[in-house]
């Protein structure tokens, strides 16, 4: 696990951004395969098939910027987002990897691969589209806000609080796996709850302009999702020609939560060949 510190000032196009130094932690040898959780998400996410692909792999679990137990900042799009990514390999001298996104780390990952093609070996994305989507976590925003830091005496009270206003379960343990408990015993979020928020429309934009990534690719779409329908597919080929396009059958928008079996082996079965 590295250290938590921010880098220096980089000129991207006409901005100026600073690197993060993202904390991220490995499993296993090999080839390396970095991984990005999705928005509201951490590496811990990923953990369980982590350990599965570090039997063949070194796998980097990364907490993106204002995410887990990365830096906060008041930037927060995919271009700083994906120069962190290069900012993180270049640290670890990996010249090339297998990546892999979900969600809102599936944008990363595409970004990536059509702006820095030389480094990406395979890219994987789960259950998104290269395509705009309009924000839709109104809910998910509600449940943070729904619960009074500053009064809160456990992690129960918390889930008490939340359920006025989400009533599935697992969708709060997701929330509240951003809960952190100082050593005072105050509780806050890891997450930069305020930044994303007010960038949540740059979490839904699309890939944009003539790019393409001519690599091997893999989409695999949640069959109960609806993220990915087969309506994208062509969009999707017209950035990714080489993509192949598969479905978990009955597994939503949380793909590697609800069939990590399954799409455990549809990744291993793709990087394999």
């Amino acid at each position: 696990m590295n250290e938590q510190n921010e880098g220096f000032v980089h000129s991207y196009g006409k901005s100026e951004f600073k690197f993060m130094k993202l904390n991220f932690r490995t499993l296993g040898a090999g080839h390396p395969l970095i991984i990005m959780h999705g928005v509201f998400g951490s590496s811990d996410n990923w953990q369980t098939l982590g350990k599965v692909f570090s039997e063949k792999f070194k796998v980097y679990l990364v907490d993106l910027r204002n995410h887990g137990n990365s830096p906060h900042s008041d930037q927060f799009d995919y271009d700083v987002m994906v120069e962190d990514i290069v900012e993180l390999m270049n640290d670890e001298g990996i010249d090339k990897a297998h990546i892999l996104g979900h969600s809102m780390g599936g944008k990363v990952a595409m970004h990536l691969a059509t702006q820095h093609p030389d480094k990406v070996d395979k890219l994987i994305i789960v259950d998104i589209a290269p395509k705009y989507y309009a924000p839709h976590h109104q809910q998910i925003f509600a449940g943070f806000h729904s619960v009074d830091l500053a009064n809160l005496e456990n992690r129960k009270d918390a889930d008490n609080q939340m359920s006025k206003v989400i009533s599935n379960f697992g969708v709060r343990q997701f929330i509240l796996k951003n809960l952190d408990r100082s050593k005072d015993g105050s509780f806050s979020w890891k997450l930069n709850l305020s930044v994303i928020e007010s960038a949540i429309e740059k979490v839904g934009e699309g890939i944009e302009g003539k790019v393409s990534f001519n690599g091997t690719t893999l989409f695999i779409a949640g069959g109960k999702s609806d993220y990915v329908t087969s309506d994208d597919h062509e969009l999707i080929r017209s950035f990714f020609p080489k993509a192949e396009i598969k479905v978990v059958d009955g597994a939503g928008h949380w793909v590697h939560a609800e069939k990590p079996q399954e799409l455990s082996d549809m990744i291993n079965e793709f990087l394999a060949t």
